[in-house]
């Protein structure tokens, strides 16, 4: 078993290390999906838009000279999962998803693209289940996405669907 890595708040200043790290990961595992130049800017601006969001916590793990991880999450949803592929089969995937969900209340939620077989999988491994939703990914060129959810023993989960919230 691996040790558990350290993780720890990410700073504003750093949308670009974050979508640095969100494009290595991308085009490694997602290349197929995404053809065509990476959105850099695009990106960016999401990612100033999640750190100033006082309810998101966006916390990273440092490598030599660029972030090995990113996980962002609230308390009903894990928003961003990314692990630079030269970490890959670390356990960084798995850390960053259980701090979500030991952040979350009875039920959490993510989108995955239905293409990333990797997420799915792991995902599926740790007790997550898909609903049924599915919707376009903003990215062109609009891949279809999968909701997920992790019901707690107790209580049930709740789907941004069944409430009337704007997503």
């Amino acid at each position: 078993m691996t040790q558990a890595s350290t993780w720890r708040r990410a700073a504003p200043d750093e949308v670009l290390a974050l979508m640095e790290l969100e494009r290595d990961a991308n085009l490694a595992a997602l290349g197929h999906v995404f053809p065509g130049p990476f959105p850099e800017d695009d990106v960016m601006a999401r990612w100033a838009i999640v750190l100033d969001d006082p309810t998101v916590r966006v916390e990273v793990v440092d490598g030599p000279g660029r972030l090995r991880a990113v996980t962002a999450y609230d308390d009903s949803s894990l928003r961003h999962l990314f692990v630079h592929p030269d970490s890959w089969g670390e356990g960084l995937g798995r850390e960053g998803a259980v701090r979500a969900m030991a952040a979350g209340g009875l039920g959490i939620h993510l989108w995955v693209l239905s293409a990333n077989r990797r997420a799915r999988r792991l995902y599926e491994h740790l007790g997550w289940t898909p609903t049924g939703q599915q919707q376009e990914s903003v990215w062109p060129p609009h891949p279809t996405e999968l909701e997920y959810e992790l019901r707690r023993q107790g209580g049930t989960s709740q789907s941004p669907h069944d409430r009337d919230v704007p997503r």
